[in-house]
């Protein structure tokens, strides 16, 4: 779902829960898999109970509080879409380390007994051995609480201790609030990993063996060796030409090998079921053995037969040689050389043993021993050739594993996207804002509990609501008045720049996820930074409203890009933004309450589109939205004039990069039947590409022109075609002309260059297909 719900007015369609259950239950009931069906059993239960649940009025989907009687801090199950299903997550059965703490403890094996356990003086202690030793892991926000209430306990801050208490105690019985031990995490804070150990492990023993790979390995090793015998027996009755069988008549002996030449094969056939190529009769091997089987019976072949026969052995021979010689000698070692490596399947259970004695919940820091090629004491224990190198597809599972800076994954390859940068980024925010804390403990708890936050799926939100902050979360509340602001503004400012520029470095032309929009609006909060950060506005469901941040940060490119190419290129007037800006800011302090929604923004964006704010369809919501993000560059402007990033490569190589990015996806636009949204993420590389090179002198930019030039050399003629309207359009712009208000200029052949459209687009390939009139509502 949208990541940032809370930006969107829409309503709830049961439909969509009721599809969902189908599509699970079609699965459970048809699907080959054991596993991939008891997946979807569990899934059609939630669906079900997100059904129910919203029939019986238990269910407010679209609030804050979903499910009635759970408060906002309350992390419930979200199955897709954001729907909850009325569940907890930090409900249900006791897990077996609850049980375990329950036996240790002596009390009953039930939540409200352990809770109450551990606010006994005995219970605090095995609390605070934990915070001091860091051997603990919270998986679930939940389970920091009582830690916290430990933490309150110790520093004497009673008052804070109890309050968090009573706001815990009524689901004392019903949530899990007890920490879970685990190994302590290292020291390394500025260390992060895709991966952990058990994660690389899990996946390892999942590998099985590719039936391809090994049916090739099965035909080589067995039915390859087969075959020749079979020849070989043949040949012993070719006459003085060598290959032309059946010239001498075969003797007793010679029918006795038959005999056990077939008892062989039928051995073979049923120990050896992935390759069937030899049960094939019209193939060299059936036509030896067919024929075989008709001469040990005593049954003479007949003419057709025989000459199948002999052909077979002919062309066998003329293949391959006789088998000893030496063309075929040389063929069957090469043959074997190339099966002899171990299986994928061997080398994951090699590489599982590696990891055997490292710990289960963190990433790896030196992955040279467990990437080793198989040592001599390994080949002793397990078979597999010494000096044998680990595949490829086993060595991208365990990099995954990596414990290093987030630049080095990027370097490293280990980190292929802005996506997975995102998923990366809470364990750098976390440890950063949790610098705000002057004690370890309590600042080791909330790194902690921040990564278990940001595993909280997003709700689905009516009315511009906003998801629960960690701030939110009465454990964190209750510990507020520890945070010293200062401590960690710098450290958070750092930290934003940093990241900042590694997305925008690494990734040109793609527009930051909305998971790492989000950790960074948390980093510009903590270092007190004006600098309003936006997310992407998924099409299918956005209804034409933006709340107020929008239009602040369309301001802040004014600041920056007033007078610029882009300024121009998109025919934005940013002093009337300002003026905007100002006007419903002012109005804003006339109310009693903040404003919810910038209404003079949205229509500025409507009438910027083309589009009725009253209309409705995903194409046209699509035209509006890839408005806001023109006039509001989609965080690039705050990024660079409010937190101050400078990409060491420098704009023109930014800008350059952007539009190689524009050249491959306008490449892949030419290949695909459906290809708009690939156009739409092209128009916006195109975006980021005009943005960095405003920023470039007018001799950088008269570089970065020439070297586009160069880059389309490296691509088909179609592409370079394809772009000539958007090229002439810049050129149009750096010169000083404009485009007219269609977007275009010299009768077409100069366009502005957008990504959505309500009907065809013009760098859309002739004949390819269209998907909704603009846009299918799944690529935004």
């Amino acid at each position: 779902m949208d990541d940032n719900a809370e930006q969107q007015l829409l309503t709830v369609n049961p439909a969509y829960a009721a599809g969902q259950l189908a599509r699970a239950l079609a699965t459970a009931r048809t699907h080959g898999d054991d596993a991939t069906r008891d997946r979807a059993e569990g899934r059609a239960a939630r669906w079900r109970q997100v059904l129910a649940g919203i029939a019986d009025g238990r269910l407010t989907i679209g609030s804050r509080t979903p499910v009635a009687g759970l408060p906002a801090w309350v992390t419930p199950e979200v199955v897709q879409g954001g729907f909850a299903t009325g569940a907890p997550s930090a409900g249900g059965p006791l897990l077996p380390y609850e049980r375990e703490a329950a036996r240790r403890a002596g009390v009953p094996a039930e939540r409200g007994a352990l809770f109450a356990h551990f606010l006994s003086e005995r219970g605090l202690a095995e609390l605070w051995d934990l915070l001091d030793s860091g051997c603990y892991e919270v998986t679930l926000p939940e389970e920091a609480a009582l830690l916290t209430v430990a933490w309150l306990v110790r520093a004497g801050e009673l008052e804070e201790a109890g309050g968090l208490v009573r706001e815990l105690e009524p689901f004392a019985g019903r949530l899990r609030f007890a920490p879970r031990t685990a190994p302590a995490a290292g020291p390394d804070s500025a260390a992060v990993h895709r991966s952990t150990v058990a994660d690389v492990d899990e996946a390892l023993a999942l590998r099985r063996p590719h039936r391809a790979v090994e049916a090739q390995r099965e035909a080589l090793t067995v039915w390859a060796p087969f075959g020749d015998d079979l020849l070989v027996h043949w040949l012993a009755t070719a006459g003085p030409d060598g290959d032309r069988v059946l010239e001498r008549v075969p003797d007793d002996a010679w029918h006795a090998r038959g005999t056990a030449l077939l008892g062989r094969y039928r051995q073979l056939a049923e120990a050896h079921t992935l390759c069937g190529k030899h049960r094939d009769p019209k193939g060299n091997l059936g036509i030896l053995r067919g024929a075989l089987a008709e001469v040990v019976a005593d049954r003479p072949l007949d003419a057709r037969r025989l000459g199948l026969l002999r052909h077979a052995v002919a062309s066998m021979v003329r293949r391959r040689g006789v088998p000893g010689s030496a063309p075929h000698t040389a063929l069957r070692r090469k043959q074997a050389e190339q099966v002899a490596g171990a299986s994928h399947q061997a080398m994951a259970g090699l590489v599982r043993r590696r990891l055997a004695d490292l710990p289960r919940h963190t990433g790896v820091s030196d992955l040279a021993p467990l990437l080793a090629p198989v040592t001599t004491q390994e080949h002793a224990a397990t078979g597999l050739p010494a000096g044998a190198a680990v595949p490829a597809a086993i060595r991208r599972v365990v990099e995954s594993a990596l414990s290093a800076s987030v630049g080095t994954l990027v370097e490293r390859g280990v980190v292929p996207s802005a996506e997975v940068l995102a998923a990366l980024v809470p364990q750098l925010v976390g440890a950063t804002t949790a610098r705000a804390y002057a004690d370890p403990a309590l600042r080791r708890l909330m790194t902690a509990h921040y990564r278990a936050f940001r595993n909280r799926r997003s709700l689905l939100l009516l009315d511009l609501e906003r998801q629960v902050r960690v701030e939110e979360l009465p454990w964190v509340a209750a510990v507020a008045g520890q945070r010293c602001a200062e401590a960690g503004r710098d450290a958070a400012h750092t930290l934003l720049r940093e990241l900042g520029e590694l997305a925008v470095r690494s990734f040109p032309g793609t527009l930051l996820p909305n998971p790492l929009v989000r950790e960074l609006s948390v980093l510009v909060r903590q270092a007190d930074l004006r600098a309003p950060m936006v997310e992407e506005l998924a099409a299918d469901i956005f209804m034409g409203t933006f709340s107020p941040k929008f239009l602040t940060a369309a301001r802040v490119a004014a600041e920056l890009l007033s007078g610029s190419l882009y300024e121009r290129y998109y025919g934005i007037d940013y002093a009337a933004v300002r003026n905007l800006a100002i006007i419903e800011a002012s109005e804003a302090l006339g109310r009693s309450s903040g404003a919810r929604t910038s209404p003079g923004f949205a229509r500025l964006c409507a009438e910027r589109a083309g589009e009725s704010t009253r209309s409705w369809s995903v194409a046209a919501n699509g035209k509006v939205v890839e408005q806001a993000q023109i006039l509001t560059t989609h965080n690039l402007a705050s990024l660079v004039h409010r937190v101050g990033i400078s990409p060491s490569c420098g704009w023109a190589e930014l800008a350059r990069l952007c539009f190689v990015t524009v050249c491959r996806l306008t490449a892949r636009a030419h290949r695909q039947p459906y290809a708009l949204p690939t156009i739409k993420d092209a128009a916006y590389a195109w975006r980021q590409m005009l943005f960095h090179l405003s920023l470039c002198t007018p001799d950088e930019q008269v570089a970065v022109r020439a070297a586009m030039d160069e880059e389309l050399g490296r691509h088909p003629a179609r592409v370079g075609s394809a772009l000539a309207p958007a090229l002439a359009g810049l050129d149009l712009v750096a010169a000083g002309g404009s485009f007219d208000r269609d977007g275009t200029a010299d009768g077409g052949r100069a366009r502005r260059f957008l990504g959505w459209t309500t009907g065809g687009h013009w760098l859309q390939p002739r004949g390819a297909g269209r998907s909704g009139g603009g846009c299918s509502c799944s690529c935004s």
